[in-house]
């Protein structure tokens, strides 16, 4: 398969490589702000699509365009080539998963389960040791929000054995860019690791301006300053956000609280120390206890600057 420069197979590219036109029957549980619209992009490139989700009235656009409901996760992939799932969290994937309707009992040996949650490579373990004879699995998750879900410009690290990985290439480009980054569990410890850099940079940018406000350095000097550090092109991006206060909603902190958990959580699982990420967490958790949960995961810039005087 050709591959970009920098080592990602791009849509264009991957899509050309579906040989001879053919088009594969996918399975999307999960409808949430991410998984309806990636669902919509795998309409769009031609798949079949059986959708399910637990509130089954999110999948009624879908269907409308041509989807198919399907009556429980052990339907949908009964009825799929490749299943992917897009939740919000290791329960929610063990609940789709596990039991007399769940997934694997569906699933046969001709099905492929692309887990592209964000779980963390423990889920990705549990999951592989759960699988029945012959289906096969990859992890698959993703960096970007709603915005690159929807253009179908996601970047997706994709852990798994080299042949499986090449067969659903192509379905991926559909969703934007995958990356192969090693063996089954490498995505889910690929998307921690950039996930890591998301939340200190957060942290990093609201102390700064922290800093500013506490040695009396008026904003607008600040960002000036900040525009020439190695965090410049965050700051320049996020001012008119923590300049208004607004901050629309792209991810949900009380979503970021989970991933930033799952970041410490395999740090200590892995005997790794990391007391910038811990420390990142701990603005995250005092951001969703004073409220924010249901805010974009960036207000956290805005709690650091409101409280950090007085902490």
């Amino acid at each position: 398969m050709v591959r970009g420069d920098d080592g990602w197979v791009h849509a264009q590219t991957a899509r050309a490589n579906w040989q001879d036109g053919a088009m594969a029957t996918v399975a999307v549980i999960g409808l949430g702000g991410m998984g309806s619209r990636m669902a919509g992009r795998l309409l769009d490139a031609g798949h079949d699509l059986v959708v399910w989700n637990r509130t089954p009235q999110r999948a009624s656009d879908l269907v409308a365009r041509g989807a198919v409901a399907a009556d429980s996760p052990a339907d949908a992939a009964r009825r799929a080539d490749m299943v992917i799932t897009m939740l919000s969290d290791p329960a929610a994937l063990q609940d789709v998963a596990e039991g007399p309707q769940g997934i694997l009992a569906g699933a046969t040996a001709s099905t492929t389960l692309v887990e592209m949650s964000t779980v963390g490579p423990a889920a990705v373990r549990r999951l592989a040791g759960m699988l029945p004879d012959g289906v096969g699995l990859l992890d698959a998750p993703v960096l970007g929000s709603v915005s690159e879900a929807e253009s179908g410009s996601l970047r997706i690290f994709v852990g798994g054995p080299e042949p499986l990985v090449q067969r659903w290439m192509p379905v991926l480009g559909a969703l934007g860019s995958p990356l192969h980054v090693g063996p089954l569990g490498a995505g889910a410890a690929a998307k921690l690791v950039a996930n890591s850099t998301l939340f200190g940079v957060l942290a990093v940018l609201g102390e700064a301006l922290a800093l500013a406000d506490g040695l009396g350095l008026p904003r607008d000097i600040a960002f000036e300053v900040l525009s020439g550090t190695p965090i410049g092109s965050q700051a320049d991006r996020r001012r008119p956000a923590i300049e208004s206060g607004q901050f629309p909603l792209r991810f949900a902190l009380s979503l970021a609280r989970k991933d930033v958990d799952l970041v410490v959580s395999a740090a200590e699982s892995a005997s790794v120390e990391l007391p910038v990420a811990a420390a990142a967490r701990q603005w995250v958790v005092a951001a969703q206890e004073a409220g924010l949960g249901d805010r974009d995961y960036s207000a956290v810039i805005a709690h650091i600057t409101d409280t950090a005087r007085s902490a």
